[in-house]
């Protein structure tokens, strides 16, 4: 009994023990837990999945409205930039038919090219001359008597070359007193009246050639020496003085011509005054009593390509802004400005421009003023662009140039009128630059929120992390707990447990 009694007895002494090793093995499992580092351990959970989708589904309807507001911000910018470009290119088409000076142009022509050539300004009148050039205007060429070579030395001394009222005084000293010393000094002179000079060498020997670089009677050249001596007298030419041991080889005269007849003259070769609007470029003497045909015709080739280019240019931009607002049924995508009030405004504008002119004469004859852009063979199309006809615009250009020039230019022209328009709208600090301003300004308020949700959702994120973590580290603790006292009370599940009842069998058979 006693023996009984003594085995019974036995487990309940080692209670302590036992307790106290539960609580070191709970402690044990508390310091294991603190140190994961990867999350899901203990749970066998992917955290980080987790925690990314709850993350997103968090911050899925503020970044959904920050996306839609930025695609349409971008949008507007892209569209905006578009009618902007759309505005330049029409607008740089105005510049040639917004002036009637421009636009209304005339060509001219001389029959023998040989004797002239001719343009015709703005200002030109259409007409038929008579023209023969006697001479060409020549400018002046003295040459000296010829030396051995241009190292030849020449003399020293003061030398004061005029050319019309300009003179310059050039001095030679023995470091320039060859012919080649004293061509250089002349050209290099600072108060140059207006010639150069060169070398001429032949088989006579070296020659120092003065040239004079204007035509004209009135641009002689004369050559004095003013030193009061005669050391360069050789190249003294004052024919005042009748001093003339330079020799002019060509004398400076002007170009003598006649228009119908009438005689004329020009110190130069350009002759912009006989005929009005017309500028002439004499090149050759005529064949004796043998005048040829200048003529000045009305240009409209200018005109033409001027005014394709326009009507081209404002047909890209009302299809840009119809592409901009309209909608197309069959992608069903609406334009990125539809319902957009400034370009709505624009193109009433537009068009009230083009409409105040639709009704008028056909442009047929001169006193017949061309009063609208269909007396130029313009007009609308069904989708809202412009086209031209070439054969009304080719008639109404060739019988009243003028008439169109005014249309289009001028105060209150069409052209005028449209770059008045353009530049409310493209002018630094216009209606686009001022609407790109506020864009920018929304875009840069969407990045701010973009910001503060990105840190909203970081700390979101962190919060849900650190709570799942502790979540893992508590079921890894709960699994520790159950595999120790798995191992405590299933013997036949531990080594240990087997060695205890070992023990507990040996103290009985001892007693």
């Amino acid at each position: 009994m006693s023996s009984v009694i003594s085995s019974s007895t036995s487990p309940t002494t080692t209670t302590p023990t036992t307790s106290t090793s539960s609580t070191s093995s709970a402690s044990s499992l508390t310091g294991s837990a603190a140190a994961v580092t990867s999350t899901g351990i203990g749970s066998g959970l992917n955290i980080s999945a987790i925690v990314s989708s709850l993350t997103t589904a968090y911050g899925a309807a503020q970044q959904n409205q920050i996306n839609t507001q930025e695609s349409s911000l971008e949008a507007q910018v892209s569209a905006f930039g578009t009618f902007t470009s759309s505005l330049d290119s029409l607008q740089s088409t105005l510049s040639a038919i917004d002036t009637p000076s421009t636009l209304a142009g005339f060509a001219a022509s001389v029959a023998d090219k040989t004797v002239a050539t001719a343009t015709a300004g703005s200002n030109a009148v259409a007409g038929n001359y008579s023209l023969e050039v006697q001479n060409l205007a020549t400018s002046a060429t003295l040459t000296s008597a010829a030396v051995a070579g241009s190292t030849t030395a020449i003399g020293t001394g003061t030398l004061a070359i005029s050319v019309g009222g300009a003179t310059s005084t050039i001095n030679v000293d023995s470091s320039n007193d060859t012919l080649a010393g004293i061509a250089a000094a002349i050209n290099a002179a600072p108060d140059n009246p207006g010639v150069t000079a060169s070398i001429l060498t032949t088989t006579a020997g070296s020659r120092l050639v003065i040239s004079g670089t204007s035509t004209g009677a009135a641009n002689g050249i004369t050559v004095k020496e003013t030193d009061g001596g005669n050391g360069l007298s050789s190249l003294v030419y004052d024919p005042a003085d009748n001093v003339t041991n330079l020799t002019q080889t060509q004398a400076a005269q002007d170009a003598n011509f006649t228009l119908n007849g009438y005689a004329a003259s020009s110190p130069t070769n350009v002759v912009s005054g006989a005929i009005s609007g017309v500028t002439l470029d004499l090149v050759g003497a005529s064949a004796a009593n043998t005048p040829t045909t200048l003529s000045v015709t009305p240009d409209t080739t200018t005109a033409s390509t001027a005014i394709t280019a326009f009507v081209t240019a404002l047909s890209s931009t009302i299809s840009s802004i119809q592409t901009l607002t309209g909608y197309d049924a069959s992608t069903q995508t609406a334009g990125a400005l539809q319902g957009n009030a400034t370009l709505e405004s624009f193109q009433n504008q537009l068009e009230n421009i083009l409409d105040t002119v639709t009704s008028g004469g056909t442009g047929s004859n001169s006193s017949d003023p061309i009063q609208s852009l269909a007396g130029l063979g313009i007009t609308a199309n069904a989708d809202g662009s412009y086209s031209t006809d070439a054969t009304t615009l080719g008639n109404a250009l060739t019988a009243n140039l003028s008439g169109v020039a005014s249309l289009l230019g001028g105060t209150n022209g069409i052209a005028t009128q449209l770059n008045a328009l353009i530049n409310q709208y493209t002018q630094t600090g216009g209606i686009l630059s001022t609407i790109n301003s506020g864009l920018q300004t929304g875009l840069t308020e969407v990045s701010t929120e973009q910001t503060a949700l990105n840190a909203e959702l970081a700390t979101y994120s962190a919060t849900l992390t650190a709570q799942y973590n502790a979540m893992d580290t508590a079921v890894a603790a709960l699994k520790e707990t159950q595999s120790y006292l798995t191992a405590e009370f299933n013997p036949s599940s531990s080594s240990s447990s087997s060695s205890s009842n070992s023990s507990l069998s040996s103290g009985t058979t001892s007693t």
